[in-house]
């Protein structure tokens, strides 16, 4: 890996390199993904059903789209068989009772002069959950998606997933969604998995918000849909940061940072330390795991473009380049993980000491997965039980409470020019 000194000209550089694998910048898709949703906007199942078997090679119709009970059960006895049913369902448990904190509920104060302020909370109708297919299978991004938007209560949540070339789904994501409480399943991707669910069709209902990852073509129609339907953010490739000081264990950090190079090619591994010697033993360490993991090609790929190792003169300019980097994940393995921690402003999700391994947030903990990537931690955060829920203002005046302020709303609607506004409060008390 390539261990630099830390300074404005090696930040600047690696917050380029890393802007670059922004699904921002890859137009050159942009038009094959806007034929693909202006095409099913138009034609509706005709449209996704060409594309299914264009690009997914299994044919599809209205009597076979929908998921059925029994192709449930055959990934049951598929799933079971290998003991991750049982581990499924004791993530489902932390991942529900994280989510349940989260909850808002609607509230109401009244004054003694008549006035009724509030905030109504409701939950989304429908909600759409994207889930990706082929040789790619992940069931804890089913439970991270589905049950926040459980927890919130929305009315029902269908889920999209591609279909294998025998027009199966994988069985893994079905038990996944089974056991998150999904209520529909289409088997669909792409592209054309998103325009079905933005638009509506003859069988897969308009929703009103998506959520989940996708390649490259799933971030851009997301992106071209956004506006017809919110969606939850137009995710980029994976990456970590560790921030670490001579106490933290090289073995381990390695093994972290290899956890999210193996994702693809275009995720970002960095570690930033006050500890040359640490460096070294990182890099070592690295060297050695890549020899022996199943993934070497696609880590050692990821590592030569976006991996990192930057040696800082002190704590405060590591934690600079921590905020200005504003990783998806960071793990903070320094003598008082709790108190640097205080100081970063940037993250997605922040991992503390030596056995919160990324992993363990990624499958198990309960805290979502699904979280800002490519800078976008300075203003987004997890996917939560907020994004499945909006909020309307509650506002009721009495006579009484409206008569003391009524001539400085006339006055600011006036200063506006607005004289209707000033009128249909000055009517009142004529």
């Amino acid at each position: 890996m390539k261990i630099t000194k830390l300074d404005e000209t090696s930040k600047k550089n690696i917050l380029n390199d890393l802007l670059k694998r922004s699904p921002n910048n890859y137009g050159e898709f942009s038009k094959t993904v806007d034929e693909i949703v202006a095409n099913v906007r138009e034609n509706g199942d005709s449209a996704v059903f060409e594309y299914t078997e264009k690009f997914d090679k299994a044919a599809l119709s209205k009597e076979n789209i929908v998921v059925t009970r029994e192709e449930i059960d055959e990934a049951y006895s598929v799933v079971e068989k290998t003991g991750l049913v049982d581990v499924i369902r004791r993530a489902k448990k932390n991942i529900v009772e994280y989510h349940e904190k989260q909850r808002q509920y609607s509230w109401f104060d009244s004054k003694p002069d008549g006035s009724i302020l509030g905030q109504k909370v409701t939950a989304l109708s429908r909600v759409g959950v994207y889930v990706p297919g082929g040789k790619a299978a992940y069931p804890s991004s089913v439970l991270m998606n589905i049950i926040p938007a459980k927890v919130a209560g929305v009315e029902k949540i269908i889920m999209t997933t591609p279909p294998g070339k025998d027009g199966k789904v994988n069985p893994g994501t079905l038990v996944a969604a089974n056991e998150a409480g999904v209520d529909i399943i289409y088997k669909v991707g792409g592209a054309q998995a998103i325009a079905a669910l933005a638009f509506g069709t003859e069988t897969i209902p308009k929703v009103d918000k998506i959520v989940g990852p996708g390649n490259i073509f799933v971030a851009l129609a997301k992106k071209a849909v956004y506006g017809f339907v919110s969606i939850d953010s137009i995710a980029g490739p994976s990456e970590i940061l560790v921030l670490a000081d001579e106490t933290a264990n090289p073995r381990y950090i390695a093994a972290d940072m290899l956890s999210q190079a193996e994702h693809d090619e275009m995720a970002s591994a960095i570690l930033v330390t006050t500890d040359e010697v640490l460096a070294q033993k990182v890099d070592e360490e690295i060297k050695g795991f890549v020899e022996i993991l199943s993934r070497k090609e696609i880590i050692t790929k990821s590592l030569e473009n976006y991996g990192h190792i930057l040696i800082a003169e002190n704590m405060e300019d590591a934690i600079d380049a921590v905020n200005e980097i504003a990783s998806e994940h960071l793990e903070i393995v320094t003598k008082d993980p709790f108190n640097t921690m205080t100081k970063v402003k940037n993250a997605g999700a922040i991992f503390l000491g030596e056995y919160s391994s990324e992993p363990l947030g990624d499958y198990f903990a309960g805290p979502n997965h699904v979280l800002p990537t490519n800078g976008t931690a300075k203003f987004f955060s997890a996917l939560s039980v907020d994004d499945f829920i909006k909020k309307s203002s509650i506002i009721s005046y009495s006579k009484e409470a409206l008569e003391p302020i009524h001539e400085d709303i006339e006055k600011f609607a006036e200063a506006e020019l607005l004289t209707a506004h000033a009128n249909s409060i000055k009517v009142r008390f004529e």
